[in-house]
């Protein structure tokens, strides 16, 4: 048979003894009964015997529902009870003696595995009421008395009747002096009119109101907050006979509340961009007014030279230096400010700041606290603004981020009555905590860019070269978001034969890896550039070397490029032009990389078609050219895809826009590239752009003379009077003298050493390039001639004549080409 005692072990308060309890509770004043899950009498206490005659001798062991005068009435059956976790209601039930008894019961169905019976069967037994009158007291008493709450009852006239102890010490008025008042004659505040204008609601429709509200308790120093509850108060019949209202004082949850929402708060707003100031604004803009009246942000101004701060931020003597960075004020203006936004100020040892940065720690102060008043008589700038604007409480909170102190934030309280308390310093504390560790992001974050910056300015051309093929305009922006510096680069090469390459590429990822290996791939494409490859064979080579380059990092393994936290892998994406003025031709190849607009001379805008290619690196696929004839005054636009695709935008929108500009008529170039820009840019892009805008030119036809050159040496006369004819005739007699070395040069070369046909071209531009063509592949080489060789001095002297020269090889041969410049008219 079940024990009381240990029934009721599970509840029992430790520090009460079971017996003591026992005696306490009466015991056997409830009828107690445990069953199995099988409906099997498992325990069965002295007020069960009482109840039904039956010892727990007589009924351990044997199935409850014998017991039973009738069925239990329960929808669906026994089945639905066995589902139920408790089960309350009128059961009949059958006394030894042979009587029908109605009893109430209350049934708790315990959770399978649990180590006690399955169900708890309790019933208060009805022989034992209170003596009269002792209910009615109880519930005056606890009216009176309650602890968890201000009460109060109106009548049908929202007269005050009666109120407890806890809302005479909220009014500070007793119930006697409040009796037959009105809400709002006793709390003379909007709350007490919007309290009583929803009691009134109550008594026209029954329904209960609730409205929360933040008063100041007569006599106390600070504001409590309460959650007021308002329902009617009904007799018998359900009439309305007066309003009962229960004030809850949420003060402590409130504040909690407030403190919770305002770091929430501040991890929404404090650190969303990269910037130091702007992240010190953020902390100040958040803590006012929610937190203080005045807030200011002040970095070390060692800060300003240094990449880390110093080991020992403040001085053993002092003066602490200090630069404002931010400041917030519920007065416009900010006039409590000492020392304006930018400006540094000098704080001695002693003073607030100093202590703080000191310690670590911290700090709270009121203005009559001694340490705080002899600094201000130290300062009397700072005590005459102390006065003036009624200051009575300030915190100073270091700025600490990684073991590093960064500075200090203010915190000022004038408007605000109520002094800073400890839990305000622990806020304090922990916003400045989280603004540190952002301010120190940001500090890093602008260090890195403004290196990475300058890396990649550097590589990046400083001016355009000079040429005729083209006339070109160009732009370079930095992400301004989180991205960082990238891989964005572009390029203006010339090339032999009047011709140009134009070049745009982007490398994957962003920070100083990105710029540098932009560098490499550049250095990389003027290379090949000099050789004169062609588009597609370029690429080719270029996607190599990119390979070549994720190779190395991989055999790096967890080496520098991995602790340094760095991806090994290397990808980028290139648009390689060129483009000859005297064919008036373009040939195109792209590896991954955004298509190129052209725009007509009539403003029409088409993208040029190329084959869909892999990014540089990747391999497998060969890389293809693409080549269409412009006409004169037509303008490319290459770019990278930070321009045409943002968060925001996918890629056929930004496209569309772009478009849009280029058939906007501007008048320069320069003008066209930021209206481009503009267009289409957020004010803060979020990654690299690169522009690149030519406008195309075209060499007329007197400008170039061709001739076929016989494989004859005989012809080499011929060939030096035809060129000096057409000097004459471009009035560059000047240029006669050294035009004719070069051609007998180039010219018996080809016809003694290469393979017909052979072909000879004067270019006559900003310069006069002089080209010989033949069908052989054999490149010349520049040697030094011995003092007794008849031959080797030609190209040297080529060399020495001319401005520069060179050999590429086409799909038929190969040319040789010297460049000489011009004397001006």
């Amino acid at each position: 048979m079940e024990q009381p005692a240990t029934v009721g072990r599970a509840t029992r308060p430790s520090g009460e003894e079971p017996e003591a309890l026992d005696t306490l509770v009466g015991a056997s004043l409830t009828a107690r009964v445990t069953l199995d899950e099988h409906g099997i009498v498992t325990g069965w206490n002295a007020g069960a015997e009482r109840l039904l005659g039956y010892s727990a001798e007589q009924l351990t062991g044997r199935r409850a529902a014998d017991l039973l005068a009738e069925p239990i009435p329960v929808r669906g059956g026994l089945p639905t009870l066995a589902g139920l976790p408790r089960w309350n209601g009128e059961v009949a039930l059958r006394h030894r003696d042979g009587r029908r008894l109605t009893v109430r019961i209350l049934a708790h169905h315990r959770p399978a595995g649990a180590d006690a019976p399955a169900w708890l069967i309790v019933s208060a037994l009805t022989d034992r009421q209170p003596p009269a009158g002792v209910d009615a007291s109880l519930v005056s008493w606890s009216f009176a008395q309650s602890p968890c709450c201000a009460q109060a009852i109106y009548d049908t006239r929202l007269r005050l009747r009666r109120a407890n102890a806890d809302m005479e010490r909220a009014t500070a008025l007793t119930e006697e002096e409040m009796r037959g008042l009105r809400v709002s004659e006793i709390v003379d505040d909007d709350a007490g009119l919007r309290a009583e204008r929803a009691m009134a609601r109550i008594l026209r429709t029954g329904e209960p109101e609730y409205e929360e509200n933040y008063l100041r308790a007569p006599g106390e120093g600070h504001e409590h907050a309460w959650s007021v509850f308002m329902s009617a108060l009904r007799d018998h019949e359900g009439a309305i006979r007066g309003v009962c209202l229960s004030a809850h004082d949420m003060t402590e949850q409130f504040w909690a509340r407030k403190r919770l929402q305002l770091i929430a708060e501040a991890g929404r707003r404090i650190g969303g961009t990269l910037d130091v100031t702007r992240t010190a604004q953020e902390l100040a803009d958040v803590t006012v007014p929610a937190l203080a009246d005045f807030a200011s942000v002040d970095l070390l101004a060692a800060l300003d030279d240094a990449p880390e701060p110093p080991a020992h931020v403040v001085p053993a003597d002092g003066p602490l230096l200090l630069r404002r960075v931010a400041l917030k004020s519920v007065t416009p203006g900010a006039p409590e400010a000492v020392v304006a936004p930018g400006a540094v100020d000098s704080y001695p040892a002693g003073s607030m700041p100093f202590e703080s940065l000191r310690t670590g720690r911290p700090a709270l102060h009121e203005v009559t606290d001694t340490a705080f008043t002899a600094w201000l008589a130290r300062d009397p700038a700072r005590a005459a603004r102390v006065r003036a604007f009624g200051i009575h409480s300030v915190m100073a909170v270091p700025l600490v981020a990684r073991g590093s102190t960064l500075g200090v934030a203010f915190f000022v309280r004038h408007r605000n009555q109520e002094t800073f308390r400890q839990d305000d310093l622990v806020l304090a504390g922990e916003l400045a905590a989280r603004a540190a560790v952002s301010i120190d992001n940001a500090r890093r974050y602008t260090r890195e860019r403004a290196t990475a910056v300058t890396l990649q300015r550097s590589l990046l051309p400083q001016r355009l070269p000079r040429q005729a093929a083209v006339e070109v305009a160009s732009r370079y922006l930095p992400a301004g978001g989180h991205a960082g510096v990238g891989g964005d680069w572009f390029d203006v090469i010339p090339l032999s034969g009047a011709r140009v390459a134009l070049v745009v590429g982007d490398v994957v990822g962003h920070g100083l890896v990105a710029s540098a290996t932009m560098g490499r791939l550049r250095t990389a494409v003027r290379t090949l550039a000099d050789i004169d490859l062609p588009c597609d064979e370029l690429l080719t080579h270029l996607d190599d070397l990119v390979a070549r380059l994720n190779q190395e990092e991989e055999s790096d393994g967890e080496g520098a490029a991995g602790s340094a936290g760095i991806s090994g892998d290397v990808g980028a994406t290139c648009l390689y032009a060129v483009y000859d003025p005297v064919t008036r031709h373009c040939c195109f190849a792209g590896a991954g990389h955004p298509v190129p607009a052209v725009v007509g001379p009539g403003g029409t805008v088409d993208l040029v078609e190329l084959p869909a290619t892999p990014p540089l690196g990747v391999g497998g696929l060969p890389y293809e050219a693409t080549e269409v004839v412009l006409p004169e005054g037509s303008l490319l636009a290459l770019y990278t895809n930070g321009l045409v695709e943002t968060p925001d935008r996918d890629l056929d929108t930004g496209v569309h826009r772009l478009r849009e500009a280029l058939a906007r008529p501007t008048g320069s170039l320069d003008t066209l590239c930021d209206t481009v820009l503009a267009d289409l840019l957020p004010q803060r892009p979020a990654d690299d752009v690169a522009l690149l805008i030519a406008r195309t030119r075209a060499l007329d036809a007197r400008q170039v003379a061709t001739w076929p050159v016989p494989s004859d040496p005989s012809a080499v006369a011929q060939t030096r009077k035809d060129v000096v004819a057409q000097l004459e005739r471009w009035g560059l007699s000047d240029a006669v003298f050294v035009t004719e070395l070069v051609v007998s040069e180039l010219v018996t070369n080809a016809i003694r050493h290469a393979q017909p046909p052979v072909q000879l071209r004067l270019i006559h531009d900003t310069t006069l390039i002089c080209e010989v063509s033949d069908g052989g592949s054999t490149a010349p080489h520049l040697r030094r001639a011995r003092t007794y060789d008849e031959g080797g001095r030609g190209l040297l002297l080529v060399a020495q004549l001319t401005e520069r020269w060179g050999t590429r090889q086409s799909a038929t041969g190969k040319t040789i080409w010297a460049e000489q410049s011009l004397s001006p008219a």
